[in-house]
């Protein structure tokens, strides 16, 4: 029977068997591989790679007007029904499109965008923070070229990791997808461990969130009302990006958010917070 090895990077505790991939499918145990355990399967194989306004992560306190070279691979640890970007993070190294990009060839392509405006590198698209190792190496490398690193993720990973990945990072946006505990037992997380990093990013680098409003799931004014608290707890110069939702991925027969949510979200969250901004409507 093959030794079953444990991937303590987020809370789910996948236990893999060689040659098989956990939950995220971008961490596996290579076969025959027992002696080096859990390893990423998606270090420097990229999916997606665009120039983007910064905005776009979206940030709209961090350097705005600049650009920001934004890099994604495959695999995510959730499992939200209306991901936009499915295509990436719901497969695996079998089946996704990707190619080679080692640490140094990406640092080298964000400094050729700088003329552009390029400020550094987003991880964003899938979720990052799978690929912990790929994001530490990159990031250790655009410190030493004076360039930013920034994370876009769902912040649902150990907070132990996260907080020693932190002095490497400038700057994130953490999609706080809902303030309500069984929302987040839906899509295979945990809400606590993700206030949690929350609270850790924002004591050591720039953090916008962003909170995706989807009709009959996480719009209740009560809900409203503990998110902006939450927030306010944090601080309440932690800027809120209120993002519309549209039939995606297994939710495309729902409707998309109505505005006058939105409006309404953007009303409660500004009695507690000082930067709220609607996206998207």
């Amino acid at each position: 029977m093959d030794t079953l090895h444990k991937c303590g990077l987020c809370p789910r505790g996948c236990e893999i068997a060689p040659g098989k991939a956990g939950h995220c499918r971008a961490r596996g145990v290579p076969e025959g591989g027992a002696e080096g355990g859990v390893v990423s399967l998606n270090y420097g194989r990229l999916t997606s790679v665009a120039l983007d306004p910064i905005e776009k992560k979206p940030l709209f306190r961090y350097h705005p007007g600049s650009m920001i070279l934004s890099v994604g691979s495959f695999g995510c640890n959730l499992r939200c029904p209306w991901c936009q970007n499915h295509g990436i993070s719901m497969a695996g190294a079998e089946d996704a499109e990707a190619e080679e990009v080692s640490p140094e060839a990406l640092v080298s392509l964000a400094e050729r965008y700088v003329p552009s405006g390029n400020i550094g590198v987003a991880f964003t698209y899938n979720e990052p923070l799978i690929g912990i190792e790929y994001v530490r190496d990159t990031s250790k490398l655009l410190k030493g070229r004076g360039l930013k690193s920034i994370l876009v993720t769902n912040g649902y990973i150990d907070p132990g990791r996260f907080e020693g990945l932190l002095p490497l990072i400038d700057a994130m946006n953490i999609d706080l997808k809902s303030i309500n505990p069984d929302f987040y037992k839906k899509i295979g997380g945990d809400l606590d461990t993700v206030l949690q990093n929350i609270r850790l990013a924002a004591s050591r680098c720039h953090v916008e969130l962003t909170c995706l409003l989807i009709n009959g799931e996480n719009d209740s004014e009560g809900e409203m009302e503990r998110y902006a608290e939450f927030m306010s707890s944090v601080s309440p110069e932690l800027p809120l990006h209120i993002s519309r939702f549209f039939p995606r991925y297994r939710m495309k027969g729902s409707e998309m958010t109505s505005i006058r949510s939105m409006k309404r979200f953007e009303e409660i969250a500004g009695r507690r917070l000082k930067h709220v901004r609607l996206g998207n409507i």
